[in-house]
Protein backbone atom coordinates (compact mmCIF):
# COMPACT_ATOMS: atom_id res chain seq x y z
CA UNK A 1 0.00 0.00 0.00
CA UNK A 2 2.95 2.30 0.20
CA UNK A 3 3.85 3.09 -3.47
CA UNK A 4 7.22 3.98 -2.75
CA UNK A 5 8.02 0.56 -2.04
CA UNK A 6 8.88 -1.53 -5.44
CA UNK A 7 6.87 -4.89 -6.71
CA UNK A 8 8.52 -7.20 -8.51
CA UNK A 9 5.09 -8.04 -10.77
CA UNK A 10 6.58 -11.64 -11.85
CA UNK A 11 6.93 -12.84 -8.82
CA UNK A 12 3.30 -11.41 -7.46
CA UNK A 13 1.76 -13.68 -10.44
CA UNK A 14 3.95 -16.65 -9.55
CA UNK A 15 3.20 -16.68 -5.77
CA UNK A 16 -1.03 -16.00 -6.94
CA UNK A 17 -0.55 -19.10 -8.92
CA UNK A 18 0.89 -21.09 -6.21
CA UNK A 19 -2.08 -19.97 -4.02
CA UNK A 20 -4.20 -21.51 -6.21
CA UNK A 21 -2.16 -24.59 -6.56
CA UNK A 22 -2.19 -24.92 -3.25
CA UNK A 23 -6.33 -24.86 -2.84
CA UNK A 24 -6.39 -26.94 -5.74
CA UNK A 25 -3.86 -29.52 -4.13
CA UNK A 26 -6.19 -29.35 -1.36
CA UNK A 27 -9.07 -30.86 -3.29
CA UNK A 28 -10.89 -27.56 -3.65
CA UNK A 29 -12.69 -26.16 -7.06
CA UNK A 30 -11.04 -23.04 -8.15
CA UNK A 31 -13.09 -20.19 -10.07
CA UNK A 32 -10.86 -17.02 -12.06
CA UNK A 33 -12.34 -13.61 -11.56
CA UNK A 34 -11.45 -12.58 -15.11
CA UNK A 35 -9.07 -9.57 -14.71
CA UNK A 36 -9.96 -6.01 -15.80
CA UNK A 37 -7.51 -3.59 -17.35
CA UNK A 38 -7.05 -0.24 -14.86
CA UNK A 39 -8.34 -2.74 -11.63
CA UNK A 40 -4.89 -3.71 -10.27
CA UNK A 41 -6.86 -4.63 -6.99
CA UNK A 42 -8.73 -7.07 -8.58
CA UNK A 43 -6.23 -9.63 -7.27
CA UNK A 44 -7.75 -9.43 -3.76
CA UNK A 45 -10.97 -10.69 -5.11
CA UNK A 46 -12.82 -11.31 -1.52
CA UNK A 47 -13.87 -7.90 -1.30
CA UNK A 48 -16.22 -7.86 -4.58
CA UNK A 49 -19.03 -9.19 -2.57
CA UNK A 50 -19.67 -11.65 0.49
CA UNK A 51 -21.73 -14.93 -0.40
CA UNK A 52 -24.18 -16.80 2.24
CA UNK A 53 -26.65 -19.66 1.12
CA UNK A 54 -26.31 -19.00 -2.43
CA UNK A 55 -26.89 -15.36 -2.23
CA UNK A 56 -24.22 -12.69 -3.03
CA UNK A 57 -24.51 -9.10 -1.17
CA UNK A 58 -22.58 -7.34 -3.51
CA UNK A 59 -19.78 -4.36 -2.80
CA UNK A 60 -19.72 -0.80 -2.61
CA UNK A 61 -16.00 -0.01 -2.40
CA UNK A 62 -15.39 3.28 -0.11
CA UNK A 63 -12.28 4.58 -2.70
CA UNK A 64 -13.17 5.47 -6.25
CA UNK A 65 -10.26 3.37 -7.92
CA UNK A 66 -11.66 0.04 -6.67
CA UNK A 67 -15.64 1.26 -7.38
CA UNK A 68 -15.57 -0.14 -11.22
CA UNK A 69 -14.97 -4.17 -9.56
CA UNK A 70 -17.99 -4.14 -8.12
CA UNK A 71 -19.86 -4.73 -11.32
CA UNK A 72 -17.25 -7.00 -12.11
CA UNK A 73 -17.89 -9.48 -9.16
CA UNK A 74 -21.97 -9.36 -10.56
CA UNK A 75 -21.29 -10.37 -13.25
CA UNK A 76 -19.45 -13.37 -12.01
CA UNK A 77 -22.20 -13.97 -9.55
CA UNK A 78 -24.75 -13.75 -11.92
CA UNK A 79 -23.12 -15.98 -14.64
CA UNK A 80 -22.87 -18.84 -11.99
CA UNK A 81 -26.66 -18.30 -11.49
CA UNK A 82 -26.29 -16.89 -7.99
CA UNK A 83 -28.83 -14.52 -6.36
CA UNK A 84 -26.88 -11.15 -7.00
CA UNK A 85 -27.98 -7.68 -4.57
CA UNK A 86 -26.08 -4.88 -5.01
CA UNK A 87 -25.52 -2.64 -2.18
CA UNK A 88 -27.05 0.70 -0.94
CA UNK A 89 -24.72 0.97 1.82
CA UNK A 90 -20.55 0.75 1.70
CA UNK A 91 -19.05 -2.24 2.25
CA UNK A 92 -16.19 -4.01 0.84
CA UNK A 93 -17.43 -7.43 1.20
CA UNK A 94 -16.11 -10.70 2.78
CA UNK A 95 -13.11 -8.09 3.73
CA UNK A 96 -15.47 -7.16 6.33
CA UNK A 97 -17.76 -10.16 7.08
CA UNK A 98 -17.28 -13.63 8.31
CA UNK A 99 -19.82 -16.66 8.16
CA UNK A 100 -19.96 -18.83 11.26
CA UNK A 101 -22.94 -21.73 10.01
CA UNK A 102 -22.74 -23.79 13.18
CA UNK A 103 -22.12 -20.89 15.89
CA UNK A 104 -25.69 -19.97 17.21
CA UNK A 105 -27.50 -20.88 14.27
CA UNK A 106 -25.66 -19.33 12.06
CA UNK A 107 -23.89 -16.12 12.78
CA UNK A 108 -22.11 -13.20 10.70
CA UNK A 109 -19.51 -10.94 12.47
CA UNK A 110 -18.91 -7.87 10.25
CA UNK A 111 -16.45 -5.17 10.63
CA UNK A 112 -16.82 -1.62 10.66
CA UNK A 113 -14.81 1.65 11.40
CA UNK A 114 -12.54 2.17 7.88
CA UNK A 115 -13.81 0.38 4.73
CA UNK A 116 -17.18 -0.55 5.69
CA UNK A 117 -20.28 1.11 7.21
CA UNK A 118 -22.13 -0.06 9.85
CA UNK A 119 -25.22 0.78 8.22
CA UNK A 120 -24.13 -1.88 5.41
CA UNK A 121 -24.50 -4.34 8.76
CA UNK A 122 -28.08 -3.94 8.42
CA UNK A 123 -28.52 -4.04 4.76
CA UNK A 124 -26.79 -7.27 5.13
CA UNK A 125 -28.72 -8.91 7.49
CA UNK A 126 -31.75 -8.38 5.65
CA UNK A 127 -30.25 -9.78 2.55
CA UNK A 128 -28.72 -12.08 3.80
CA UNK A 129 -31.82 -13.45 6.86
CA UNK A 130 -28.69 -14.24 9.33
CA UNK A 131 -27.97 -12.34 13.20
CA UNK A 132 -25.25 -9.81 11.94
CA UNK A 133 -23.04 -8.72 14.58
CA UNK A 134 -20.75 -5.39 14.41
CA UNK A 135 -17.34 -5.03 15.61
CA UNK A 136 -15.76 -2.02 15.54
CA UNK A 137 -11.83 -1.79 14.13
CA UNK A 138 -9.83 0.93 15.95
CA UNK A 139 -6.25 0.05 14.77
CA UNK A 140 -6.04 1.66 11.19
CA UNK A 141 -3.33 -1.07 10.12
CA UNK A 142 -6.00 -3.59 10.56
CA UNK A 143 -8.63 -1.79 8.33
CA UNK A 144 -10.38 -4.80 7.24
CA UNK A 145 -12.05 -7.66 9.62
CA UNK A 146 -10.28 -10.59 7.68
CA UNK A 147 -6.83 -8.69 8.67
CA UNK A 148 -8.08 -9.12 12.48
CA UNK A 149 -10.37 -12.06 12.92
CA UNK A 150 -10.67 -15.28 11.16
CA UNK A 151 -13.05 -18.52 10.72
CA UNK A 152 -11.26 -21.99 11.52
CA UNK A 153 -14.19 -23.67 11.11
CA UNK A 154 -17.94 -23.63 11.16
CA UNK A 155 -18.22 -22.26 14.95
CA UNK A 156 -14.33 -20.73 15.24
CA UNK A 157 -12.60 -17.85 15.08
CA UNK A 158 -8.91 -16.88 16.06
CA UNK A 159 -8.73 -12.94 15.98
CA UNK A 160 -6.66 -9.87 17.90
CA UNK A 161 -7.83 -8.33 20.83
CA UNK A 162 -6.17 -5.24 20.25
CA UNK A 163 -7.75 -4.55 16.91
CA UNK A 164 -11.22 -3.69 18.13
CA UNK A 165 -12.87 -1.66 20.81
CA UNK A 166 -12.89 -2.51 24.09
CA UNK A 167 -16.89 -3.03 23.79
CA UNK A 168 -16.03 -5.28 20.35
CA UNK A 169 -13.28 -7.20 22.41
CA UNK A 170 -16.00 -7.81 25.21
CA UNK A 171 -18.33 -9.11 22.85
CA UNK A 172 -16.08 -11.90 21.36
CA UNK A 173 -15.05 -12.82 24.76
CA UNK A 174 -18.69 -13.83 25.20
CA UNK A 175 -19.44 -14.75 21.84
CA UNK A 176 -16.22 -17.47 21.67
CA UNK A 177 -14.68 -17.89 25.06
CA UNK A 178 -12.78 -20.53 23.59
CA UNK A 179 -11.35 -18.66 20.46
CA UNK A 180 -7.39 -18.28 19.93
CA UNK A 181 -6.42 -15.30 20.71
CA UNK A 182 -3.73 -13.71 18.40
CA UNK A 183 -0.95 -11.67 19.17
CA UNK A 184 0.07 -8.06 17.59
CA UNK A 185 3.36 -10.35 15.90
CA UNK A 186 0.86 -12.66 14.67
CA UNK A 187 -1.46 -10.15 12.80
CA UNK A 188 1.54 -7.43 12.00
CA UNK A 189 2.44 -10.64 9.81
CA UNK A 190 -0.91 -11.08 7.81
CA UNK A 191 -1.84 -14.39 10.03
CA UNK A 192 -5.06 -13.69 10.51
CA UNK A 193 -5.68 -13.18 6.83
CA UNK A 194 -5.79 -16.60 6.01
CA UNK A 195 -8.31 -19.60 4.43
CA UNK A 196 -9.48 -22.49 6.43
CA UNK A 197 -11.66 -25.41 5.21
CA UNK A 198 -11.88 -26.56 8.87
CA UNK A 199 -8.79 -28.89 8.68
CA UNK A 200 -5.95 -27.49 6.59
CA UNK A 201 -5.54 -23.46 7.75
CA UNK A 202 -3.65 -21.75 4.44
CA UNK A 203 -1.71 -18.99 5.97
CA UNK A 204 1.05 -16.45 5.06
CA UNK A 205 4.53 -18.01 5.27
CA UNK A 206 5.73 -14.84 7.32
CA UNK A 207 3.26 -15.83 10.25
CA UNK A 208 5.30 -18.71 12.03
CA UNK A 209 4.07 -17.63 15.25
CA UNK A 210 0.03 -17.92 14.19
CA UNK A 211 0.92 -21.69 12.48
CA UNK A 212 2.17 -22.21 15.43
CA UNK A 213 -0.82 -21.76 17.32
CA UNK A 214 -3.71 -23.08 14.90
CA UNK A 215 -1.08 -26.27 14.85
CA UNK A 216 -1.65 -26.30 18.58
CA UNK A 217 -5.20 -26.18 18.63
CA UNK A 218 -5.38 -29.35 15.92
CA UNK A 219 -5.42 -28.11 12.37
CA UNK A 220 -2.57 -28.34 9.74
CA UNK A 221 -1.10 -25.40 8.99
CA UNK A 222 -0.44 -24.85 5.19
CA UNK A 223 2.07 -21.43 4.58
CA UNK A 224 2.00 -20.02 1.36
CA UNK A 225 4.57 -16.95 0.53
CA UNK A 226 2.10 -14.45 -0.83
CA UNK A 227 5.47 -11.22 0.29
CA UNK A 228 4.74 -8.88 -3.18
CA UNK A 229 0.76 -9.07 -2.54
CA UNK A 230 0.80 -7.82 1.16
CA UNK A 231 2.86 -4.96 -0.04
CA UNK A 232 -0.55 -4.10 -1.76
CA UNK A 233 -2.18 -4.79 1.73
CA UNK A 234 -3.49 -8.12 1.47
CA UNK A 235 -2.91 -11.96 1.98
CA UNK A 236 -4.14 -15.29 1.05
CA UNK A 237 -7.82 -14.29 2.61
CA UNK A 238 -7.75 -11.35 0.77
CA UNK A 239 -7.45 -13.27 -3.01
CA UNK A 240 -10.04 -15.72 -2.06
CA UNK A 241 -13.95 -15.23 -2.03
CA UNK A 242 -15.56 -18.31 -0.80
CA UNK A 243 -18.55 -19.53 -2.11
CA UNK A 244 -21.39 -21.32 0.17
CA UNK A 245 -24.07 -22.36 -2.47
Amino acid sequence: MDVTTPVDSELAVKQWYRLRETLLDLGHTVHELTPEPGLPDMVYAANGAFVVDGTSYGARFRHRQRAAEAESHRAFYEAYGWRHVSPTETNEGEGDFAYLPDAYGGLILAGYGFRTSAAAHAEAQEVLGRPVVSLRLVDPRFYHLDTALAALDDRTVVYFPEAFSPASQQVLAQLFPDAIRADEADAVAFGLNLVSDGRHVVLNSEATGMAAKVAAAGYLPVPVELSELKKGGGSVKCCVAELRP
